[in-house]
């Protein structure tokens, strides 16, 4: 595999934030749902999600900056040995680290002969038997971190989206209702598989949310600017407001102003652990027909023509 930081095109010196940002930036470009049939794209996603499941988990970045694993995540061999695993001397295999403690190795536990000598200890690690010599050897699987994209309706109201992992397994993603941007869901077992039998790793899916044309959220209210002509304005109205759940009805007071703002109780985001759900506000914007006629002129002018009012006072510079 290729080294990660040339994968995400950020320097070895990037803040953990700053190869997040990268990373989420790909994922939503290259992602298969957005190229359906790219092959070529679909590989390009799963080399970054590889190489972010590295470099976005501090620890793992750390001990591959080390040397200690390689681009996949994976074991280099303990420092003095080979990864021949073969007759060789020092050939004790990929993945057995030195505790650098009686020559023990971690995971392992033995006993050597009477001499005291190493021949004990290859007996242990490679099956032997010899002289009561034991192996025990069990490690949960290790975490895998992915990114996964949605809608803005869908995080608000919750959903199931499709994951396809790097390796080619499909995930369906159950979205909870008023799930936030950078928030993770962690499924379970569904990580790195464990060794001797031990539970796999979880799957940490960090959501990203697409912005919407319309909806803006702040907490768990949603806000939307809502356009109405100059006679709905004056004359008030009951017009359809759009929300994540579909049209509903509203009354516009006569008289409203670009900037009034109205309330949908109930119309946000569904409260979650015993939150209120949050309510919709409409900010109205009165806005004037493209072309004004001389109709629409003279009323105007006759308008004003006996009525005068002030909008300005107060805007001046001292």
């Amino acid at each position: 595999m290729r080294d990660p930081y040339d994968v995400l095109g950020v320097a070895r010196t990037a803040t953990q934030d700053e190869v997040k940002k990268v990373y989420r930036k790909l994922a939503k470009q290259l992602h298969p749902d957005k190229n359906p049939g790219n092959n070529k794209i679909a590989e390009r996603f799963k080399e970054v999600s590889a190489a972010y499941h590295v470099l976005g988990d501090e620890k793992l970045r750390a001990r591959f900056d080390r040397g200690e694993i390689d681009a996949s995540g994976a074991e280099r061999g303990a420092a003095g040995f080979n990864h021949a695993g073969g007759a060789g001397t020092g050939g004790f295999g990929r993945g057995y680290t030195s505790t650098g403690a009686a020559g023990g190795f971690e995971g392992f536990s033995f006993r050597t002969g009477p001499d005291g000598g190493a021949e004990d200890l290859f007996a242990d690690l490679f099956g032997g038997g010899r002289r009561g010599a034991r192996r025990d050897f069990r490690s949960r699987g290790a975490d895998q971190k992915y990114g996964l994209t949605v809608s803005f309706v869908d995080a608000v109201r919750g959903g199931t989206k499709r994951l396809t992992l790097p390796t080619g397994k499909v995930l369906d993603v159950k979205i909870p209702a008023g799930i936030t941007d950078g928030q993770q869901i962690r499924l379970k077992h569904q990580g790195e598989p464990g060794t001797g039998g031990a539970a796999a790793g979880d799957a940490l899916i960090e959501v990203t949310i697409e912005p919407h044309p319309l909806f803006t959220r702040k907490g768990n209210d949603l806000h939307v600017e809502l356009p109405i002509t100059l006679p709905e304005a004056v004359l008030g109205a009951k017009i359809n407001v759009p929300t994540v759940d579909g049209a509903v009805t509203m009354t516009v007071p006569k008289g409203s102003n670009t900037g009034t703002m109205l309330r949908l109780k109930g119309k946000g985001v569904a409260g979650r652990h015993g939150q209120t759900a949050g309510d919709q506000y409409v900010k109205l914007k009165v806005v004037l027909p493209e072309r004004i006629d001389a109709e629409l002129e003279r009323a105007v002018q006759a308008w004003a023509a006996k009525h005068d009012y002030k909008v300005r006072d107060g805007f001046t510079v001292d």
